[in-house]
């Protein structure tokens, strides 16, 4: 256990946009410490955010994000021997790094386009609520409802 609680990372807002959500983006599709990549990356694919939907491109991207956080999770609670499958509700910072995490982990499963292009595909499906990432929060909701029962273990 820890000694006390982490003190959470204070995430600079990023040059272009002014926005802390676009730079954490960015820190998660970096790899090997690549910033500019990452940032032609995320920056491209607003622009194609932007033209694909005739809107503000940051605009669609909050809402993309804001779609796919979740609200309730389980986390795994050992009691007398047993394991069970908690529900519990997740914290703001929590669903923001979730949702980021699912958009990008998909945008990087996704075979034969360039990732500016892959991950604007999956923002768009998110902010339209479709996609692989509202799936994937759907799946998590459909196991916090269906270990319900257990909610009364909550700590």
């Amino acid at each position: 256990m820890r000694r006390r609680r982490a003190e959470p990372r204070v995430v600079s807002p990023d040059p272009v946009y002014g926005e802390v959500l676009v730079t954490r983006m960015v820190n998660k599709i970096m790899w090997d410490g690549k910033k500019s990549i990452a940032q032609k990356i995320v920056y491209g694919a607003i622009d194609i955010l932007s033209q694909k939907t005739g809107k503000d491109g940051i605009e669609v991207f909050k809402q993309a994000i804001e779609n796919v956080k979740p609200i309730v999770e389980v986390r795994p609670r050992r009691i007398g021997g047993a394991t069970y499958q908690v529900p519990v509700e997740v914290q703001e910072p929590r669903k923001t790094t979730l949702a980021i995490r699912w958009i990008v982990d998909i945008a990087r499963s996704k075979k034969g386009k360039p990732m500016q292009e892959k991950l604007a595909e999956e923002l768009l499906n998110a902010y339209n609520n479709t996609g692989a990432a509202i799936k994937k929060r759907e799946d998590v909701h459909k196991m916090a409802e269906a270990n319900r029962a257990f909610a009364h273990f909550r700590w």
